[in-house]
């Protein structure tokens, strides 16, 4: 559980935004930010984005969602939302969980992911949904 990053505290209810505030969120992080990772799938190499997660219901949509687009590929189980106005990634419904929601950390008010130090990186090449039995 990570209750600071940098010189932001993290907050039990805190926002987040795309790059333009067209997407506002309102994350629920009672124990900070939990088990922060980056995956090294397709997607997720070239988007580059450090993910932490949370239940369905710790994602409340404050502003745009009509300008939020869904992104789904492969098993398309996992649907990733993006900003349409300044294309940003803000969160996704997860694959491997689909009753948790990943969320960007670089959206995150205050927060900038680069002082964290050492993200672990989670295996999403072979991801076990792709694996046939």
């Amino acid at each position: 559980m990570i209750k600071r990053i940098g010189n932001t505290p993290i907050l039990e209810k805190h926002r987040a935004s795309c790059h333009c505030g067209a997407v506002v969120l309102e994350l629920s992080l009672p124990d900070g930010v939990v088990d922060p990772r980056r995956c090294d799938c397709s997607l997720c190499r070239r988007r580059g984005a450090i993910v932490a997660s949370v239940p369905l219901a710790g994602i409340r949509i404050l502003q745009g969602e009509a300008v939020l687009r869904c992104y789904q590929f492969n098993t398309r189980t996992a649907k990733h939302y993006f900003c349409s106005v300044c294309g940003i990634y803000t969160h996704h419904q997860r694959r491997s969980n689909p009753a948790e929601y990943g969320y960007n950390l670089a959206c995150l008010e205050g927060v900038n992911p680069f002082e964290l130090g050492e993200v672990p990186l989670r295996d999403g090449i072979n991801h076990p949904a792709d694996r046939l039995v």
